[in-house]
């Protein structure tokens, strides 16, 4: 597996997949618009068949605090530790940042425990209308 921290090379065509269960996705297009104008992205590459399995995003004002607001590994790439290697080299990227903010839904804190995250509470806000993504033409 091949792991890079920039959208170099990476097309919509590569995007394939994810998303998987949400009810209206970003397309590709959208998907590569996210990955490009994240603060920090790290993607995972299936080297024989040059598609994209995994990635992780943060936002971030570059100075105190980010937010990783996107993990995801295709289902066929799930328990193979890409998700792990993800969530390390993002740890890692932003690692001079004082504050870094994770929301995930309660059965997922087990698998960050293990990423020296503290459990926390949070409120959040979903406009589902705009879950594919802001229309910016």
């Amino acid at each position: 597996m091949l792991y890079q921290t920039s959208t170099e090379g990476i097309t919509p065509a590569m995007l394939e997949g994810f998303f998987d269960g949400w009810p209206n996705p970003p397309s590709r297009e959208k998907h590569l618009q996210i990955l490009q104008n994240s603060y920090r992205t790290v993607i995972a590459i299936e080297e024989e068949t040059n598609q994209v399995t995994g990635f992780i995003t943060a936002i971030s004002d570059g100075i105190l605090s980010a937010y990783i607001p996107l993990l995801e590994v295709l289902p066929d790439y799930k328990k193979q530790g890409i998700g792990k290697e993800l969530v390390k080299r993002m740890l890692d990227e932003l690692d001079d940042l004082y504050m870094i903010d994770l929301m995930c839904d309660e059965e997922l804190q087990d698998y960050y425990d293990a990423f020296d995250l503290k459990r926390s509470t949070g409120m959040i806000k979903r406009n589902y209308e705009f879950q594919s993504g802001r229309n910016t033409l």
